[in-house]
């Protein structure tokens, strides 16, 4: 094993944070734009006529969702893109464990995402930058995650951790994009925006490619290797895994709405006045990743010392408070909206302090644990796809989100919120019943005598 080099990780493990990070920088530029850009140009009068292809796409976007304005249109392709985006990794897992390779699979993804976003400048190509992008995605997010697992042993006692730090450079990343991303697009031109997210991309490849030494060994050529079979007992805990998947959909709904309604919600009831200055409303998922990344630490802190002097706590009980933590950070806005609707004022950015402190508190416990989770139970023969299979409950929750950002307009901000919190409810309570059936078949090997919660 290479020699340890941060925090006593794998020095593998710097390598594939660093590009994950420039490709979440990339990622998440353009989607702190994409629905800002829809609904305030791209769908209007003059412009999306010129969208190659549109017609059908839009006639079978509403056979499902009926008629939609321009705004609920955004909302649903918003939903449909964010969605897809985490249902391609499973071929991507299927390419990359049967075909070439993870290597190769990944830097396949990487160009093909660079030249996604090089297209969104052209609004011709708009759905062909978000094919690019949906494939580019399916084939470098959930190999790279796969890759940072195969650098521990199963019973390694940091994969977690590796996982968690792997979590913090993608919020890292997240802090920077919408500034530099999201204030070109808004303060500059849209297409700004989008080519910076591109140049990110360009940036992560060189990263990823530079590290390959480091990595975990493939087959001389690339190639998978010969096809492995699933041990007795493996099926079971993949059936596990997958009745994992409903109440993770539901856990993440609030999250995922950060980056579709509740910027439209926010630009119009937040007061974005800061110092004089009216600030751009894609600022807020800066501030979310930064609350993100410090919360994150403390996160992974707080659990060490626990663990050290009480008994280890299970992955399936740490997605279960996550889940109940997220359910708060909705019932927050809720509040919010029920003081607006009170005073008659805007909405403070104390409010929205509040929110995703409580938020991302929650999401440390559920993202990067459940994808730790995922990695270390999943069967090795299956080791890519499962990581795809984990990222199916994103597509569903950004399809979801997708319906549920189009009732912003017909339902009043109080019971949007609370609609959200009690879904993420429901998502912890499906949890807290999968910890009582099955808590021990998701635990780790560990001494019986040391226990765990």
């Amino acid at each position: 094993m290479p020699a340890k080099t941060i925090l006593g990780h794998p020095r593998g493990l710097a390598f594939l944070v660093f590009a994950e990070s420039w490709e979440r920088f990339s990622f998440y530029g353009m989607q702190a734009l994409l629905v800002l850009y829809m609904d305030q140009q791209l769908f209007l009068p003059g412009h999306i006529n010129h969208v190659a292809g549109f017609p059908p796409f839009r006639a079978a976007i509403e056979s499902v969702y009926g008629h939609l304005s321009p705004a609920a249109l955004a909302s649903a392709v918003f939903g449909i893109y964010a969605g897809g985006v985490y249902l391609t990794p499973l071929a991507g897992g299927l390419i990359a464990d049967r075909l070439l390779g993870r290597t190769r699979t990944v830097t396949i993804g990487a160009l093909l995402m660079a030249a996604g976003h090089f297209l969104m400048a052209f609004e011709a190509a708009f759905l062909l930058a978000l094919a690019c992008l949906l494939v580019g995605v399916g084939c470098f997010k959930g190999n790279i995650a796969t890759q940072v697992g195969e650098l521990y042993r199963p019973d390694a006692p940091r994969r977690a951790d590796a996982f968690q730090i792997y979590q913090l450079g993608i919020a890292i990343a997240v802090i920077f994009s919408p500034l530099i991303c999201g204030t070109l697009g808004q303060k500059v031109a849209w297409h700004w925006g989008f080519g910076a997210a591109g140049v990110g991309m360009v940036l992560g490849l060189g990263v990823y490619l530079s590290g390959l030494r480091f990595l975990p060994p493939e087959r001389r050529g690339g190639h998978a290797g010969p096809r492995k079979h699933l041990a007795p007992g493996e099926g079971k805990t993949i059936l596990v895994l997958v009745a994992l998947l409903p109440a993770l959909v539901l856990a993440m709904i609030g999250n995922q709405e950060i980056y579709n309604a509740y910027i439209i919600w926010g630009n119009t009831h937040y007061d974005l006045e800061v110092f004089g200055q009216s600030m751009p409303v894609t600022w807020l998922i800066s501030l979310d990743a930064a609350l993100g990344a410090i919360v994150l630490l403390a996160v992974i802190a707080g659990w060490r010392w626990w663990e050290r002097t009480h008994a280890p706590v299970r992955e399936i009980t740490k997605l279960t408070l996550g889940a109940f933590t997220m359910a708060i950070a909705s019932a927050i806005l809720a509040l919010a909206s029920l003081f607006e609707e009170a005073s008659g004022r805007k909405i403070g950015l104390a409010w929205a302090l509040a929110f995703h402190i409580v938020n991302s508190i929650g999401f440390s416990n559920l993202f990067p644990v459940g994808l730790a989770l995922f990695s270390r139970a999943a069967p090795r023969a299956v080791a890519g796809l499962m990581i795809g299979v984990f990222y199916l409950h994103l597509f569903v929750g950004n399809m979801v989100v997708g319906w549920l950002g189009g009732l912003l307009e017909v339902t009043p901000p109080v019971r949007f919120w609370l609609l959200h919190a009690a879904l993420i409810c429901g998502g912890g309570c499906l949890m807290l019943l999968l910890r009582a059936a099955f808590g021990r078949q998701l635990a780790p090997t560990v001494d019986p005598e040391a226990g765990s919660v």
